[in-house]
């Protein structure tokens, strides 16, 4: 009797058993599915694609997807090469058939290649529908009067599906959006006429065709706001004037201390020719005494000398004014 009873269990269980890995291979409700949604596939290539590591609800929705949207170039080889590739099918897909709808030129080749790149397909398509306000950070530059000034720009940009593998990005487009704001500010006569008219500046930049090599079509720039500055050509004219009075500073100093160490060099010549007068003045007594003892200066001679020497001295006396020290020179 238990024999009996366990016997069914046994089998019941192994139905189930394989059961399970049955419609774990084989996705059965999926190709049900697919086959009511006109996508032709069959069990055995479902039960291949687990066999290839490729995850069939992945890859039939979006078949499913492909032909509702009228898409019936795109094989299921082609999605899963892309899926083993590392692309994202879901979104290659969802590309696809926002680009239809919008008529937009997008091949399959184009949106598997932009994928692949790093960039998301789909949110590139949404912007070639919907074009992007990207804002710029404040740009500095100086008019040709002096003024600085801050000006704030925002840039309406499109996706360009054709530039997308290869083309440069926001950070491109912004650089070259300040490049040539600066541009067209510091060619500016003064600050006053950016001022009054802001969209001289759009414009400029333009005319330039800042979009060219980048994955952005540019729509249009729009000035959103002009700040005044600094006045930086006052400020480089006070900085010149400092720096020609310190040049003029250190000349003068220069000039300065070579009179001073002119000075120093006359007075040391003076006191040199005063030691050397002094010197001379110690020899004199000797040399009339050589003068005695060889016969050449007689003793009437040397008190004529004297009396010459004591004239002299009279006369500088007398020539000297009279100086009382008692005397308070207020009171005269």
């Amino acid at each position: 009797m238990e024999q009996q009873f366990v016997l069914p269990v046994i089998v019941i269980g192994g139905v189930v058993i394989f059961l399970i890995i049955f419609f774990h291979y084989v996705p059965f409700f999926l190709w049900l599915s697919a086959k009511v949604s006109g996508v032709r596939i069959s069990l055995v290539q479902l039960f291949l694609m687990r066999i290839r590591n490729v995850p069939p609800y992945t890859i039939v929705p979006a078949m499913i997807e492909a032909h509702k949207a009228g898409l019936g170039t795109i094989t299921r080889d082609e999605l899963e090469a892309h899926y083993m590739a590392g692309g994202h099918v879901e979104r290659v897909v969802h590309a696809l058939v926002s680009a239809s709808k919008a008529n937009i030129e997008l091949s399959f080749q184009m949106a598997t290649g932009i994928d692949l790149a790093g960039r998301d397909v789909f949110e590139a398509v949404q912007m070639s529908v919907n074009p992007k306000v990207i804002d710029t950070p404040p740009v500095t530059a100086v008019a040709k009067d002096g003024i600085q000034l801050i000006a704030k720009a925002r840039v309406t940009v499109r996706a360009n599906i054709h530039q997308l593998v290869g083309g440069a990005g926001e950070d491109t487009i912004l650089a070259r959006v300040g490049e040539g704001i600066v541009s067209s500010i510091g060619s500016s006569e003064n600050h006053k006429s950016v001022l009054e008219n802001p969209d001289s500046i759009s414009k400029l930049v333009l005319r330039k065709g800042l979009d060219a090599g980048t994955a952005f079509e540019i729509l249009s720039i729009d000035i959103a706001d002009i700040d005044i500055g600094k006045n930086i050509g006052a400020s480089l004219q006070i900085d010149q004037a400092n720096a020609d009075k310190n040049i003029a500073q250190a000349k003068a100093e220069e000039r300065r201390a070579m009179a001073v160490a002119l000075s120093q060099e006359m007075k040391a010549k003076a006191e040199e020719a005063r030691a050397n007068v002094i010197q001379a003045e110690q020899e004199i007594p000797r040399a009339i005494a050589e003068s005695f003892r060889s016969g050449n200066l007689g003793i009437m001679d040397y008190y004529r000398m004297k009396n010459i020497q004591a004239d002299t001295a009279m006369r500088e006396n007398i020539a000297k004014p009279e100086i009382n020290p008692t005397a308070n020179p207020l009171s005269e």
